[in-house]
């Protein structure tokens, strides 16, 4: 039978239609980061309503480190995902692989024919913050290529890249708004304080990486976060599982790890029937 693509347009539109409904709720939704197609439909299995890719966590399944994928590695990624699950994915698309806001627009361009959903892009170039107004130019030019196709993501990466000012990170996320982002992300923030601070001075969605020190999900909820991702985190708990493993049976001899190798076996026969 010969493949219709027209099927793939509808799913790619059913997908993006969930995706904005998710964040339309006034409920907070969890988004985990998959970082293949295993792990991904093995969380879809497990319930969330939608994913994301992890730069970091894709490039650890292919033996390479966070920031050394290039766009097509990244966009190939993030499509086989899309493909692989009927709930929504959004693609982790560190700096958009450019400097200057066309260079942006061009992979956002190439990710709205992927399949996608969503795709965030950061105002961290690999060794430096943009200045905020190009940080802001990027995202609009991001938002304009989209052309409604994609949710866009803006993520201020200050917090996580050695730069502990809260009132920058505020205003960048509000010109990141004013500029079209659907969605409003800086990774790095962890009290209630600073996230009630970013909540309550932007009109638009907030995304909240989950790190040791948030809090838990119903205060989030509370404070009026209306996103969590995990970032590379379940990726490298479940290699942080395998060297556990492999370190066992080194230095001791034992087979310990076989009761979370059942679990592992039994949840993967059912979710990939």
């Amino acid at each position: 039978m010969q493949h219709d693509p027209r099927a793939d347009t509808v799913a790619a539109m059913t997908a993006l239609d969930d995706f904005r409904a998710l964040h339309a709720a006034q409920d907070l939704f969890v988004m985990p980061n998959a970082w293949d197609v295993g792990s991904a439909r093995l969380l879809e299995h497990l319930g969330f309503g939608a994913l994301a890719t992890t730069s970091s966590g894709s490039a650890a399944a292919l033996g390479r480190l966070d920031g050394d994928l290039d766009r097509e590695s990244a966009l190939s990624h993030g499509a086989q995902l899309a493909a692989a699950v009927a709930i929504p994915v959004s693609a982790d698309l560190e700096n958009g692989f450019a400097d200057e806001a066309e260079g942006v627009a061009e992979t956002i361009r190439a990710a709205a024919g992927t399949g996608l959903a969503g795709a965030s892009v950061e105002d961290w170039s690999g060794s430096a913050i943009y200045e905020r107004e190009h940080a802001a130019e990027r995202v609009r030019a991001a938002v304009e290529a989209a052309a409604g196709r994609l949710v866009i993501t803006a993520r201020a990466e200050n917090l996580i890249r050695d730069r502990d000012d809260l009132d920058d990170t505020i205003a960048r996320l509000q010109s990141f708004a004013a500029a079209g982002a659907d969605v409003l992300f800086a990774p790095g923030l962890r009290s209630a304080e600073q996230i009630r601070a970013v909540v309550s001075s932007v009109h638009a969605p907030v995304s909240v990486l989950v790190l040791p020190g948030v809090p838990p999900l119903g205060e989030l909820a509370a404070l009026g976060v209306r996103r969590v991702s995990v970032g590379g985190a379940f990726a490298f708990a479940a290699y942080g599982e395998l060297v556990r493993a492999a370190r066992e049976m080194l230095d001791t001899g034992t087979y310990g790890y076989g009761e979370l190798a059942a679990l592992g076996r039994d949840t993967i026969a059912s979710a990939f029937r």
